[in-house]
């Protein structure tokens, strides 16, 4: 023992006195450089520096460094949503809706308004991007996560009226939209905009469908693998996917004044649709029936899955519907085999 120490305050004092030598020796560089004056004022300098605003201006750039505080908004997130989460189920409400509320708390609806100088300080307007972003690949898992626990072999029987009972809400819900646009155009629409592009986008404003919101809801309430909770899904897939293709068309309208690009994104939409059905999906039952096993579905698989969904992801929101519909699709055609997706839910749904 008494050796080890030893050659251990050997080792310290060997490499801490050759670093020493090496730093004396670089600070003749620094003299020769830029000259004794400048060396002996930044030296008088720093030493005249008091050590508590040396500690204080440190602390204050650490403490809003963007890693700092985009940690301190998940803590706070994390805590506000589950205390909202808690007391919201006690009413037998959705966690979702109290984190919902969470989030409105912590916004500028509230937080903003009554404290806004803590609000800026942990949601800074720099900070809101990168949380952002943070939010929506968080988003994406979990559409993948409820795209794998869809029941295809339902979503075949009711495909039909899944696209009948989603286009009859979609077309009442533009409908109502439409008309309200008529009483809000002179008050709210953007200059040089007309009456067109304004009704279509007031209708497809009110079209669209809360799809990660309705999904927790489902996947709380245990009815996901259900003919219900499969019905609803489709429903709101099909209702988002066809309320962004009409977004789409508004886009084209009001840049270009036609709907050439808007027949682009329907077209790619198509085309992805098809090979993920006819071309990913069948690759994906040979590498399932593979690796079925625990043992076997090691870190190579699932990075392997994971390329699959960020891809997935990719070209959707490229194409313009939208990344969260292409990690849906993504875990829609994973293979029904119920042991492979066990597995892999258990690896990454926490």
């Amino acid at each position: 023992m008494n050796k080890n120490l030893l050659v251990y305050f050997i080792a310290i004092g060997l490499f801490f006195g050759i670093s020493w030598f090496v730093i004396q020796e670089g600070k003749l560089l620094e003299i020769s450089e830029l000259g004794e004056i400048n060396l002996s004022n930044d030296i008088a300098l720093n030493t005249s520096k008091d050590w508590s605003v040396i500690f204080s201006n440190h602390f204050a750039d650490t403490l809003h460094h963007p890693i700092a505080t985009l940690i301190l908004q998940i803590i706070s997130i994390i805590f506000v949503a589950r205390i909202f989460a808690i007391y919201i189920t006690k009413i037998r409400q959705p966690t979702v809706i109290g984190e919902i509320i969470a989030g409105i708390v912590l916004g500028k609806s509230v937080l903003g308004t009554f404290f806004p100088e803590f609000s800026d300080f942990l949601f800074p307007p720099s900070s809101l991007i990168g949380l952002q972003f943070l939010s929506q690949l968080g988003l994406i898992l979990f559409m993948f996560i409820i795209g794998m626990e869809l029941d295809v072999n339902i979503l075949k029987q009711k495909a039909q009226s899944a696209v009948t009972i989603s286009h009859a809400t979609i077309s009442f819900c533009f409908f109502l939209g439409a008309t309200l646009s008529y009483f809000l155009y002179e008050n709210y629409a953007p200059e040089n905009v007309a009456f067109l592009p304004f009704a279509l986008f007031m209708g497809i404003a009110l079209s669209t469908t809360a799809f990660p919101v309705l999904a927790r809801i489902i996947q709380e309430k245990e009815l996901a693998k259900t003919p219900l909770g499969t019905m609803i899904i489709t429903c709101a897939a099909t209702d988002d996917v066809t309320a962004w293709c009409l977004l789409a068309v508004v886009i084209a309208i009001v840049k270009a004044g036609t709907i050439i690009g808007a027949f682009f994104t329907i077209l790619f939409s198509i085309i992805y649709v098809i090979l993920m059905i006819y071309a990913v999906r069948p690759l994906l039952y040979k590498v399932s029936a593979i690796y079925a096993s625990k043992e076997a579905l090691n870190k190579n698989v699932v990075a392997f899955f994971f390329i699959v969904l960020l891809v997935s992801s990719y070209l959707t929101e490229i194409i313009g519907i939208h990344a969260l519909f292409g990690a849906f699709l993504a875990g829609a055609i994973i293979p029904n085999d119920i042991n492979f997706k066990k597995i892999l839910t258990e690896k990454i749904e926490d």
